[in-house]
């Protein structure tokens, strides 16, 4: 029988007041394997409110303190990550090792927070006039809402919420409806590593929950990702009340291959960045623009690599799991269907999928597009599947224009041996995140992720030194004292508390 999963506030499960409730599926089954509660607006509102009323303790807990915590709950994800790893597979349908690389960059993060007092110094002037001193701080915002996707359940909320947490802030996460387990599983954790009551709790839902967040007044700021109408709705409905908005967007990424490329390298990674994760992901490569008279053999290589692959279970050793439900089948299967009328040629067809798999899935297999223009939908739109195009241009600033024109700006990557054609790339590709010779370029956790055009709205990317700044308000403070003060002997040696 199929569990009921509910809320997490103020420490512990919250059933909320709900008679609406979704099914979670295994998606490379079929299978209903709970039932989710699903929040009202008064869910939402108490949810909210438990988060504002811990904040002003937690906010004045001392940095050493918080930062401990935080570092317990690193020790416990690393100790345990296969756990949350197992639970992704079964949600989302990726395969394990996939997943299990979605905790390890998830974790990057954390490990990130866990040095966070360095970058929350402020800066200090002595005399800045006569008797007069100038410092400045940077304080934490409130309570944060975080609405995350269903492709990357723990990796995405792990972007945001270690660094808000380690600020000072108090944290609702909203998963989505598909995959929210991880939440509630990492709620669990964030208690364990002794993190008090109310700092983070999670909020199930649909709409009614997201639209609670993007407009409650004690909500101070919003991070999302998720596809671009959407992202486009959060920026302006939660910048038109007032909140510091992060909303990461949709992508269509490109990988340029230039003729003096390593042609094998370049093949192993289409694929790789192409069909990892059945194509959904953000920064997944779902155009090859092969520049000059190398298309045919990397095509050709292409090709031998992905009638290779194995689809299936996520948990059977397959390549490629399924897409996440059966209505995001049939959209992957419609644009498949699209492009072959259009004229582009089928190479690998995914429709003819015979997965490695237990019951009835949502599979569609890796398909291989050539001779692709920019007028077919699978150029234009993002598809969010395991379908790769292949476009043919004479030149190299052919394959630029084709980059900069388009809306999207996320990531983009170029294989080349030439340094000059890299670093010339680097300069005036109008992307965000950029790879040479690495085809799914997202950085580190001390740097920030985030796209340009219509891949990013708001200004504040996520993660790195933007993550930790869009987190706190700066202040700065001018003082004067007169008369000196002292505060009695103490002579053991000073502690951090």
């Amino acid at each position: 029988m199929a569990m009921t999963l509910h809320h997490w506030r103020n420490g512990k499960t919250f059933e909320g007041t709900t008679d609406r409730f979704s099914d979670v599926t295994n998606p490379a089954t079929g299978e209903v394997t709970a039932h989710l509660a699903l929040a009202t607006e008064d869910d939402v509102n108490a949810v909210v409110e438990t988060a504002a009323a811990a904040f002003p303790k937690w906010r004045d807990t001392s940095l050493a303190a918080r930062t401990q915590i935080v570092f317990r709950f690193r020790e416990l994800l690393n100790a345990r990550k296969l756990e949350l790893a197992e639970i992704i597979t079964a949600e989302h349908g990726k395969v394990l090792s996939d997943a299990l690389g979605e905790v390890s960059r998830g974790q990057e993060v954390v490990e990130f927070a866990c040095g966070i007092p360095h970058l929350l110094k402020g800066g200090f002037t002595e005399n800045a006039s006569t008797r007069v001193d100038v410092h400045s701080v940077r304080q934490p915002l409130g309570v944060v809402g975080i609405i995350s996707p269903f492709n990357f359940p723990v990796m995405v909320p792990l972007w945001f919420f270690p660094l808000a947490i380690a600020a000072g802030n108090t944290v609702v996460l909203k998963p989505i409806e598909k995959v929210p387990t991880a939440a509630l599983w990492l709620a669990e954790l964030w208690k364990e590593a002794g993190l008090p009551d109310g700092v983070f709790n999670v909020v199930n839902g649909d709409k009614t929950a997201v639209d609670g967040l993007l407009t409650h007044p004690e909500v101070q700021s919003v991070s999302f990702v998720g596809s671009t109408p959407i992202a486009r709705y959060v920026y302006e409905t939660a910048a038109a009340h007032g909140k510091r908005v992060q909303a990461l967007g949709g992508a269509k990424n490109h990988m340029i291959v230039l003729p003096d490329a390593d042609l094998d390298l370049a093949a192993d990674q289409a694929v790789n960045a192409g069909y990892g994760s059945a194509g959904e992901r953000c920064m997944a490569i779902s155009v090859v623009v092969a520049v000059g008279d190398i298309a045919d053999e990397l095509v050709r290589k292409i090709e031998e690599r992905t009638a290779g692959l194995r689809t299936g279970d996520g948990t059977r050793g397959c390549d490629m799991g399924p897409l996440i439900t059966a209505q995001a089948q049939q959209r992957v299967s419609g644009y498949i269907d699209a492009g072959e009328a259009a004229g582009a040629t089928v190479v690998v067809d995914g429709r003819t999928v015979q997965p490695d798999s237990g019951g009835k899935g949502f599979f569609v297999g890796p398909t291989l597009f050539d001779h692709v223009t920019t007028d077919m939908s699978i150029y234009t739109d993002e598809i969010f599947g395991p379908v790769l195009s292949v476009v043919r241009v004479d030149s190299y600033d052919e394959a630029v224009r084709l980059v900069n024109d388009n809306p999207y700006g996320n990531g983009t990557a170029i294989f080349t041996n030439d340094g000059g054609a890299a670093r010339q790339f680097s300069n005036e590709i109008k992307v965000g995140m950029i790879g040479i010779n690495v085809p799914i370029p997202v950085p580190m956790a001390y740097y920030s992720f985030g796209g340009w055009k219509n891949s990013l709205f708001g200004d504040s990317h996520a993660h790195g030194t933007e993550g930790v700044h869009f987190f706190t308000r700066g202040k700065v403070i001018t003082s004067r004292w007169l008369d000196p003060s002292h505060g009695g002997l103490n002579l053991g040696f000073p502690q951090n508390a």
